[in-house]
């Protein structure tokens, strides 16, 4: 469970953007939509593989 303790002379707003932050880096809002709808085992495989071939174009066209 993600939480965040305000610590003394610190706004509320600062804190909630710490939150924020744990959130998105924590990735439990992208579970929680993957989860949302499932996808059957082949179509994820073809998704991985689409991304697959993308970042191997993008690493390549940075290497040059």
């Amino acid at each position: 469970m993600l939480g965040v303790e305000v610590k003394d002379n610190e706004s509320v707003d600062r804190a909630i953007n710490r939150f924020k932050k744990l959130v998105t880096r924590s990735r439990v809002l992208n579970e929680y939509k993957d989860r949302q709808q499932y996808t059957k085992p082949s179509v994820e495989r073809r998704e991985a593989l689409k991304k697959a071939k993308r970042e191997q174009r993008r690493r390549q066209r940075d290497n040059f």
